[in-house]
């Protein structure tokens, strides 16, 4: 089975309360899985390579064997590709983590998109810090009928 990882990052202030978003497609469009999570304080790149590394896993949980990441992170698809070199040691640490697990599952390509392609994802990395409310943790799943929060 062939499936489109969307996946997304973002922090309020840069760094700041910080949350990542991904969406797991098959081939036809059926959501296979969705999520969004509050990753406390972290930079807007931290919380892209958090969401691809929770996609990712997702993908090898589901036993998917070819993936295409959709990201609007230009800079996070053009290290993942080794166009750019991974300068910031936290980040190469998550990018060699994402390697790994890419290796795992076996296939994987990247593909940069605009913001407005990548809708869902998007909306679960705006909506989990306000889920998590003041101090805490929290996070957002997709159902069938929009986004709610998960305890």
């Amino acid at each position: 089975m062939r499936a489109r990882l969307f996946t997304d990052g973002g922090a309020r202030g840069n760094p700041g309360p910080a949350a990542y978003g991904y969406v797991l497609e098959a081939a036809d469009g059926t959501v296979l899985a969705a999520h969004g999570q509050a990753i406390g304080v972290a930079t807007n790149n931290v919380a892209e390579y958090r969401g691809l590394l929770a996609g990712l896993e997702k993908a090898l949980e589901l036993h998917v064997p070819e993936v295409e990441v959709v990201s609007d992170s230009e800079l996070l698809v053009k290290q993942m590709t080794g166009e750019y070199r991974v300068k910031n040691e936290v980040l190469r640490g998550l990018s060699i983590e994402a390697a790994r697990l890419a290796r795992q599952i076996g296939k994987v390509s990247y593909r940069a998109v605009r913001r407005e392609h990548n809708e869902l994802a998007d909306r679960l990395v705006n909506e989990a810090p306000d889920a998590a409310g003041p101090g805490s943790a929290g996070a957002i799943m997709h159902d069938p009928r929009g986004c709610s929060p998960v305890g």
